[in-house]
């Protein structure tokens, strides 16, 4: 087999292990609440948790790899992942499950981005787009696996079930990871950045936490305000701190390349609606409409199948039409296919809905190939591991906001209606918000200009650009 072939097949087994248990678990939310005597809304914390988590550790992730080795964080993160998962099932109560998750994101912080970083510094970039399509095409067996199984698992079995089965997939990812990827690293790697990576930790957890609670009566409203405010302060800070010093954990320099900052911002927007899917989606179906885990599964496994059948199309397609169109137009279609999945009812066809969830998944999968590789299309490898790090942690912030948002529309929904009761039409305001803010991506992706990212899409490979000194302050090295 081809190494330019192995090398992503291999990084998706990691891919496939997390987006497996992304699916299976948002599935499985309404059982696992029920057996955990806990709210079905108040089961947002076992996805912000992780997803949080994310945020806090990837900062780190690039720099690990260039002192310690790629190939040796990437096996340390698939075990550390592994061992999560193994914790979650074993976890009885809400607050051993949240912190069994963020034990797990620990590792998920680790394996994603330094699998991507792997592969970016290992194919010229006008193989980018494949590339990333052999990665993500077979990391997508899971997300059309998940929720027909974690339906299947919570169903008819014991959901704990549904992490343990992460544990032959992670023993296979880690002896590939051993036989085949090579233990790069760089020679002098600059020191971490602590403060800046404890500024952007408690910043971000204190933040993205304290919004979770909102509006819940968890805590006192002062101690919510008082850790969204701190959440807020710290990440002011690390704005001035980042300005100051020559190596920080977050680059904000790349802001300054125009590609990378519209695929930060425009993706964020994007994927803050897309973010809220995998929570609202299943509530809906087996809440709202009284479906069997294992029956929502199989309709909500629809947008996976979508995002498959699209990889082999992203290539082409990009280069007909070039990314700043394909960007616009698929930031307006996915929000659309959103917008109806709020028009849903207990009497709507399977069929309709399926085929519904088929097409979203198709052009939603368009909207993050594109978005994932024009970050990357202006960013030499020296500045490669930043760009990674920190394209990952605004990735996973948004995520968690997205299901924020969509808990708390729900949320105050309820609250107008004053019944505790989830009722069909709490989820249709929650659907329209999100696609309305999706929807806004496409305004920032308007200011692209025509041919960016166009050497991405060239039949004959071209040299990386000389663009560091845009993505680097001046007077650091490389």
């Amino acid at each position: 087999m081809p190494s330019r072939l192995l090398t992503p097949l291999i990084i998706a087994c990691a891919l496939f292990m997390e987006n497996l248990d992304s699916t299976v678990l948002a599935t499985s939310l309404p059982a696992i609440a029920i057996d955990l005597h806990e709210d079905p809304i108040a089961l947002k914390l076992a996805l912000t948790s992780y997803l949080l988590s994310l945020a806090i550790f990837i900062p780190a992730s690039g720099w690990a790899a260039d002192r310690f080795g790629a190939r040796t964080i990437f096996r340390g993160a698939i075990v550390v992942f592994t061992l999560g998962s193994i914790l979650c099932g074993f976890s009885s109560t809400l607050p051993q499950f949240i912190a069994a998750r963020i034990f797990q994101g620990l590792g998920g912080a680790m394996m994603v981005p330094v699998g991507r970083l792997v592969l970016l510094r290992s194919v010229p970039r006008n193989e980018i787009v494949q590339a990333l399509a052999y990665l993500t095409m077979p990391a997508l067996i899971g997300p059309i696996l998940g929720p027909p199984l974690g339906g299947f698992i919570t169903t008819y079995s014991d959901w704990r079930w549904i992490f343990w089965i992460n544990v032959p997939i992670g023993i296979l990812g880690v002896t590939l990871a051993t036989l085949f990827i090579d233990d790069v690293k760089e020679a002098e790697p600059p020191r971490l950045d602590v403060p800046g990576f404890l500024l952007t930790g408690f910043g971000l957890s204190g933040l993205m936490f304290g919004m979770s609670v909102a509006g819940r009566g968890s805590l006192p409203p002062l101690v919510t305000a008082g850790l969204i405010g701190s959440g807020v302060i710290l990440l002011g800070l690390y704005l001035r701190h980042a300005r100051r010093t020559a190596h920080p954990i977050i680059d904000l320099a790349l802001l300054r390349v125009p590609t990378f900052a519209a695929s930060l911002y425009g993706g964020f927007l994007f994927r803050l609606g897309i973010g809220a899917l995998p929570f609202l989606l299943p509530l809906l179906l087996q809440l709202g409409f009284g479906l069997s885990p294992f029956q929502s599964g199989c309709l909500t496994f629809g947008a996976a199948a979508g995002a498959f059948l699209m990889k082999t199309t992203a290539h082409p397609i990009l280069r007909r039409f070039g990314f700043r169109r394909v960007l616009i137009f698929n930031a307006i279609v996915s929000s659309l296919f959103l917008a109806l999945y709020g028009l849903f009812t207990a009497s709507t066809p399977w069929w309709m809905m399926f085929a519904l969830l088929l097409g979203g998944g198709f052009f939603r999968s368009l909207e993050f190939t594109s978005i994932n590789a024009i970050a990357y299309a202006d960013i030499d490898n020296a500045a490669m591991s930043r760009a990674t790090s920190f394209a990952s942690v605004v990735q996973q912030l948004s995520l968690s906001t997205g299901v924020t948002v969509g808990a708390a529309v729900i949320e105050f929904s309820r609250r107008i209606h004053g019944d505790s009761t989830l009722r069909t039409e709490d989820f249709g305001a929650a659907f329209f918000l999100i696609a309305l803010i999706s929807a806004a991506s496409a305004l920032i992706f308007m200011r692209l200009p025509p041919s960016a990212a166009a050497a991405l899409t060239q039949r004959g490979e071209r040299p990386a650009p000389a663009i560091a000194s845009a993505a680097t302050p001046a007077g650091r090295d490389g």
